[in-house]
């Protein structure tokens, strides 16, 4: 049995395909990478016939609507209920972490597993027991009025050699580079030194804690943050 959603203020049931998509576009959204047809199937692992069927369903609900380049971007009530899934699936992965210890290279596939079912009740007790946490495990801002909001600030590879730079979030879509970047000690909260960038397309060196460690463009592209006074 499929668990389905029925918001009393949409025409369409939002199954956990909806609520994947839309998320999926937000977050997008959110690190300015496009919400292409073909780049929204890559992230759920489905087909483009797939997600080309699924964005025609929200453009006709009025969640999505497609830009001149044919990009698919959230109206403002799409918005309001990709930002709820965000929310659930942001304070499940925290509660998974804080409570359970499940790593959070893991944490990412548990909460989108758990999000689709979770009910709105127990989700505001997990909040409160959590003490309503600002962010999740990977630095991700959790939605709620008055709280931080969706920048991602400055990706790692773009910060000038030199400088000391605090890492803010991390992207959490790939376990394995997860894995890694915590054995390097590179999660947020933690400042590390940007040493060098190696010419001609090299890695770029980092200084964490001490120990420099060489990082390709695939690592750099998942780290944001910002400048800090050295």
């Amino acid at each position: 049995m499929i668990d389905v959603r029925l918001p009393a203020c949409c025409a369409m049931p939002h199954t956990p395909a909806v609520e994947d998509t839309l998320r999926t576009i937000f977050v997008r959204s959110g690190r300015g990478e496009p919400a292409s047809t073909s780049a929204i199937a890559e992230e759920l692992h489905v087909s483009p016939p797939t997600v080309s069927i699924m964005l025609k369903r929200l453009t006709a609900g009025g969640l999505v609507v497609r830009t001149d380049d044919h990009l698919a971007a959230l109206t403002e009530h799409g918005a309001t209920h990709a930002r709820d899934v965000v929310r659930r699936h942001r304070l499940l992965e925290t509660f998974l972490e804080r409570v359970l210890e499940v790593p959070w290279d893991e944490v990412h596939a548990e909460a989108d597993a758990l999000e689709h079912t979770v009910s709105d009740r127990l989700l505001e007790r997990i909040d409160r027991y959590l003490d309503h946490p600002d962010r999740d495990p990977h630095g991700d801002p959790i939605p709620r009025d008055g709280g931080p909001g969706e920048e991602w600030g400055v990706r790692l590879d773009a910060a000038p050699e030199g400088v000391r730079f605090a890492v803010e979030r991390v992207y959490d879509r790939d376990s394995a580079a997860l894995r890694y970047l915590a054995g390097l000690g590179v999660q947020p909260g933690v400042r590390l030194d940007v040493v060098r960038r190696q010419p001609f397309g090299g890695p770029l060196w980092v200084r964490v804690g001490g120990i420099e460690h060489a990082l390709g463009d695939p690592l750099t592209h998942l780290v944001h943050g910002r400048v800090v006074p050295a």
